[in-house]
């Protein structure tokens, strides 16, 4: 059996949308006539995927759903069962349409891991591989709940980071607006008072009625050049060539580029862990692992790596020849190597460059806050300055 999105009507006209499995199309109006229901669309999902509508899941969801299927498959569910249980109890139209589609696949005979790879938009890498290993040695509920750990670790980064660059991005729009209102609105109210005065007016003031008149002239256009820009430098990036020399550049700031560097350690460690202790091969893992990253000289380092332990080579030493890694993963390698426990230093790694990494963003925002307190409060100080001399000096002419 297949399964089919289907949007109908009821016999009081009020649209209703879902999923349900049927042998073809015909047979999913039919089932829809039955529940008294006139279907407008019929959609099979295994081609939704490759079509325009593609089937989605936010992390959390893919967290919750993958946990929920570790558990129901520990408790000696087949796949099929696992699927339709897990897809009956969420209430996300999107999670569910997903679960459908890939029970379908199991149902015509492909295995998970190839089921999922239909809809690689929804699952990554290190997730489709993880499944294929752990159907293969049979721990396909231990492999299932490692992955929901580790998609739960690697949103609750991404959300610590988004929280603690939250404060700094609202203090910056509120400063920007600020200043924008004082220089559009205010200044030339006040530049109109020192014109009519006829006065000399001071270099400062002088200089932030030229700025103001700019902005009022020239904003709009030198806000579209600005919208320009950045569109023009995101079209760049698409090259590879340019998205390198950038990684680089940015790898090569005094600490930016460690903050850069620890994030993607962090993945890649963490992917190499799970994935080494499901029996994956060392060298699809590290493919794995190379893809999960995000700089391209650091991709680009676990690619050559990966070369030399093709030829022969330690993975301890094929990183340490590549120059690119923090030592920590190095001596965690070589140990995990020495000791036979790789993965669990793989994993004691991440843990590492996990919490150095949210200390450096605690500490980043820690220190932009306050710079960003001062640079507002300089350019609201240099306004005030600029239409408060002329004020001064004009009384003091007057006495």
């Amino acid at each position: 059996m297949a399964a089919f999105s289907y949007q109908a009507l009821d016999p009081q006209g009020s649209e209703s949308s879902g999923t349900l499995e049927a042998d073809n199309a015909r047979h999913a109006r039919t089932v829809l006539r039955e529940r008294g229901l006139y279907p407008t669309s019929i959609t099979p999902l295994g081609e939704n995927q490759k079509g325009q509508q593609r089937l989605r899941v936010s992390t959390a969801e893919l967290c919750l759903l993958t946990r929920q299927l570790s558990a129901l498959l520990s408790a000696k569910l087949t796949v099929e069962q696992a699927l339709l249980a897990v897809s009956e109890q969420t209430d996300k139209p999107a999670a569910r349409s997903l679960l459908a589609a890939v029970r379908s696949e199991v149902m015509s005979g492909y295995s998970l891991r190839a089921a999922l790879d239909r809809f690689d938009d929804a699952f990554p890498v290190i997730y489709r591989a993880s499944v294929s290993a752990g159907e293969k040695s049979g721990q396909l509920p231990y492999v299932m709940e490692m992955l929901a750990t580790y998609l739960e670790q690697q949103d609750a980064l991404r959300r610590k980071m988004l929280q603690a660059l939250l404060y700094p991005a609202i203090v910056t729009c509120v400063a920007m607006m600020v200043i924008i209102g004082l220089m559009t609105y205010v200044v030339p109210r006040v530049a109109e008072v020192f014109v009519q005065s006829h006065q000399t007016l001071p270099l400062l003031t002088r200089l932030l009625i030229g700025a103001s008149d700019f902005l009022r002239n020239w904003g709009l256009w030198l806000l579209l050049l600005i919208v320009a820009a950045v569109f023009a430098f995101r079209h760049a990036l698409r090259d590879d060539a340019v998205r390198r020399r950038w990684h680089r550049w940015l790898l090569g700031l005094p600490m930016l580029g460690r903050h850069l560097r620890s994030l993607d350690t962090a993945r890649f460690a963490s992917t190499l862990a799970i994935l080494v202790s499901a029996g994956v091969p060392l060298l699809a893992g590290l493919d794995a692992g190379r893809q999960v990253m995000k700089c391209l000289p650091l991709k680009d380092a676990v690619a050559l790596a990966a070369d030399r332990v093709r030829e022969g080579s330690s993975l301890s030493a094929a990183m340490r020849q590549a120059r690119t890694f923090p030592p920590l993963l190095i001596h965690m390698l070589a140990s995990g190597e020495a000791t036979g426990d790789l993965s669990t230093m793989l994993a004691r790694c991440a843990s590492l460059q996990q919490a150095e990494v949210e200390n450096r963003s605690l500490t980043l925002t820690t220190l932009l806050e306050p710079l960003l307190l001062l640079g507002m409060g300089g350019s609201v100080l240099l306004i005030v300055l600029a239409v408060m001399q002329p004020i001064i000096e004009l009384n003091s002419l007057v006495k």
